[in-house]
């Protein structure tokens, strides 16, 4: 090709219409949908802290503590599962035989405007025969139930701290911790305001003040004897203190 004809071929490109060039648009992130899900150690008021677990029903266990949101790790089986069921089984006993107490297993608790737990286990008593929660329109339960029961890893847990401090704070009248790690069990009850531990008489069995009847064997938990755990719960129940509370709850109903 002569120099001339590059020359003329040039020319022509340069004759040519230049496209625009059209602006690259970033990528967009995804749109978010709702609120966003519940993080350990969310600073959030209980008004916020149920929109974000109610949007997220993926969370099946999250609970506001002094405004502070507490995400549990996974389940182990021997150190929570096994006695989380036998304390519900030893509940459900006491409750079958005694008529106005209520039981729940991993109930979210509306306390006030910064607590909202979500105990392992709780006795209540219902509202005909003067118990301090009820449950709302929702189907929560609002109020401090009469005996709250947590499954803790130790002594250590915020369940022996934090918690116990806002369960007195709202008047939870007893308060059982159960601590694996330590193989102990903490059973408080509520005096102007202060818990004090209840002591296990001679036997080793701890008496419930506030449920006449609810008697724990603790030596009993550990191994996984949940026949003498009930054996121990059916003489509280065959007590003659257990059949006054019985007809103390009758006539608080009928009232």
């Amino acid at each position: 090709m002569s120099v001339r004809t590059i020359q003329q071929q040039k020319q022509s490109d340069q004759d040519q219409p230049v496209e625009p060039v059209q602006p690259v648009d970033p990528v967009q992130p995804a749109e978010m949908v709702g609120p966003p899900p519940l993080q350990s150690g969310d600073r959030l008021s209980r008004a916020e802290f149920e929109r974000r677990y109610q949007a997220h029903p993926e969370i099946k266990i999250a609970e506001l503590i002094e405004g502070v949101v507490y995400m549990p790790s996974p389940v182990r089986h021997t150190q929570h599962s096994q006695p989380h069921a036998r304390i519900v089984t030893w509940l459900g006993v006491y409750v079958a035989a005694t008529p106005g107490t209520d039981t729940g297993d991993n109930a979210t608790v509306r306390l006030d405007f910064e607590n909202e737990p979500q105990p392992d286990a709780l006795l209540r008593l219902g509202p005909t025969v003067g118990g301090q929660s009820s449950i709302t329109d929702d189907d929560y339960l609002e109020g401090p139930p009469e005996l709250v029961v947590e499954i803790a890893a130790s002594s250590a847990s915020y369940d022996m701290h934090d918690k116990r401090r806002v369960y007195a704070r709202n008047g939870v009248p007893e308060y059982l911790v159960v601590q694996m790690y330590e193989k102990r069990v903490d059973w408080f009850v509520l005096r102007e305001g202060v818990y004090e531990t209840l002591e296990p008489d001679e036997d080793g069995i701890i008496r419930s003040e506030v449920f006449s009847g609810l008697w724990l064997q603790p030596a009993a938990l550990w191994p996984g004897d949940l026949a003498t755990m009930l054996a121990v719960l059916q003489e509280g129940l065959a007590s003659a203190e257990h059949a006054a509370f019985v007809e103390t709850l009758k006539e608080r109903k009928e009232a």
